[in-house]
């Protein structure tokens, strides 16, 4: 009987130790917040992988597909034609993939904010420690407003309905509901805020990477924007155009033996091919090896033989103009390699015969499809200034009117030295059109289209505006949408609404 007790009571503590990983959280070589954040040299790497977390991937590919940036080119198997017939509810997987990204980099957010709390910084550590802080508030609030943009139904009204607020790491059992946009936009403010007292610029010829004072104003200024206050838009515009050391990215030197080439002296083509910052606020990295934002567009690299499945949209194209108006946009947007039919209301063949391949990201060295994400730049900011003025009616006049500022963006993309006309508007519905038209050219592919049609379309007069062979030859029922249509807001992903009992799903959805 005793040997019996005693081969039970080894059995047991046998059965107890090789049970012990079951019941252990905190597994032998894992690495806990009390491990990973011990320095500010922590910080700073969990801050890396916070940056590389940022993203408007989604944004670029949903925004060109569903409205009339492309149409469906000629290597084209299937891929996003769904969505280009307008098929969009809680299953459709790119508003699923924007809300998963922007919710993993708040998450990301929280984590570093959570795991710095652990560390007290040496006095001369305090400014280098705040910082950080700020960078990871900003990219918080970043991500939020992308969310606000394209699921709150009226990003205007503070009572609408935003997303879920997310201002720590939540428990994995939650389920919360939507905040109010005055709720979220009140982080927003917080954190910006935060930002903006704390930040300390980072220098060298990479600064344009990472959180800046410069990324601060001309996100707010996007922000008020959006949310229809014009004054300080407009206050953050100009101080954006008037302190942050940038101007327009000229158009010359233009050499047409060496435009597409690496060694390209074309600015405003080295900006998009990621050889200089030209004007650009915010740029999110993106080295060759990760995966490239062309591939929204090609399989394989960005010219006839890479395996275009989209291509431009022909409307789009036709507003680049002709080579001999001298448009630097008409260059640097289109390869080469594109095949321009004479007459594509008539041609035969038409995916065939008028490819119009997109090469706004023309990749980079080591990564054909790869370039870097132009998240800010500054002809925005000269833009939202446009908008301003036209919200007070200074739609004319040769200064400080809508007409001036769109005359000063086209003169600077003339690389032939052409003077371009004035503007002279017959109504305000006039210069909002133009305004859109102009941000429907400069800023294809960067992803505002969608957002810009559902809040300027109603000012301009103006829906996606698609080439009517871009949908006949795809079999799309409807060609365009009118802006009251619920599919100006995204729908809450099927996969949230399932693990979630307290969402609620947008109208119509």
């Amino acid at each position: 009987m005793k040997k019996i007790r005693l081969i039970l009571l080894f059995a047991i503590g046998l059965s107890l130790f090789s049970c012990e990983d079951a019941y252990r959280i905190e597994q032998d070589g894992e690495f806990g917040e009390n491990v990973t954040f011990q320095s500010l040299d922590d910080m700073q790497l969990y801050l890396n992988q916070v940056y590389n977390r940022a993203t408007i991937t989604n944004e670029i590919a949903f925004s060109a597909v569903f409205t009339d940036e492309l149409g469906i080119g000629s290597q084209n198997a299937g891929q996003n034609l769904d969505l280009y017939k307008y098929t969009l509810n809680s299953a459709t997987a790119e508003p699923a993939a924007m809300w998963l990204s922007h919710y993993t980099l708040i998450n990301y957010t929280n984590r570093f904010l959570r795991g710095a709390a652990r560390i007290t910084p040496e006095a001369d550590e305090v400014a280098a420690y705040n910082s950080m802080v700020a960078q990871a508030r900003a990219l918080r609030a970043f991500g939020h407003f992308q969310l606000l943009s394209f699921f709150s139904e009226n990003i205007k009204d503070d009572n609408a309905l935003g997303v879920i607020l997310m201002d720590r790491v939540p428990a994995l059992t939650e389920e919360l509901p939507r905040n109010t946009n005055g709720e979220v936009f009140a982080l927003i403010e917080s954190d910006l805020t935060y930002a903006d007292a704390n930040l300390v610029d980072q220098a060298g010829a990479n600064s344009f990477k990472f959180v800046s004072k410069n990324f601060l104003n001309a996100f707010r200024a996007r922000m008020y924007a959006y949310r229809g206050n014009y004054t300080l838009a407009a206050q953050y515009a100009d101080i954006v155009i008037n302190t942050s050391g940038l101007n327009l990215t000229a158009a010359t030197p233009y050499v047409a033996g060496n435009f597409y080439t690496a060694t390209t002296t074309n600015p405003y083509r080295q900006m998009f091919a990621d050889v200089n910052q030209g004007e650009i606020i915010l740029s999110l990295a993106r080295p060759a090896a990760q995966g490239g934002i062309a591939g929204t567009f090609y399989f394989n690299r960005t010219n006839l033989s890479g395996g275009p499945f989209h291509d431009m949209g022909r409307n789009l194209f036709n507003l680049l103009g002709t080579f001999e108006q001298g448009d630097i946009r008409r260059r640097a947007y289109i390869d080469p390699t594109s095949v321009i039919a004479a007459d594509p209301a008539t041609v035969a063949n038409y995916k065939g015969a008028d490819v119009l391949l997109i090469d706004k990201y023309p990749g980079k060295a080591g990564g054909d499809l790869t370039n870097d994400l132009k998240v800010f730049r500054l002809s925005e900011m000269y833009f939202i200034k446009a908008e301003a003025l036209a919200s007070t009616g200074n739609i004319n006049g040769a200064t400080n009117s809508v007409a001036a500022i769109l005359k000063q963006i086209r003169d600077r993309r003339n690389y032939l030295g052409l003077v371009q006309p004035l503007p002279n508007y017959a109504s305000a519905t006039e210069a909002w059109a133009d305004i859109l038209k102009e941000r429907r050219i400069e800023l294809c592919f960067e992803g505002h289209r969608y957002i810009d049609l559902k809040r300027l379309g109603g000012l301009a007069n103006v829906t996606i505006d698609r080439y009517f062979r871009d949908c006949e030859e795809n079999n799309v029922p409807v060609c365009s949408l009118p802006l009251t249509d619920h599919r100006f807001t995204l729908p809450i992903p099927l996969d949230e609404m399932l693990g979630n009992r307290n969402i609620q799903q947008n109208t119509d959805y």
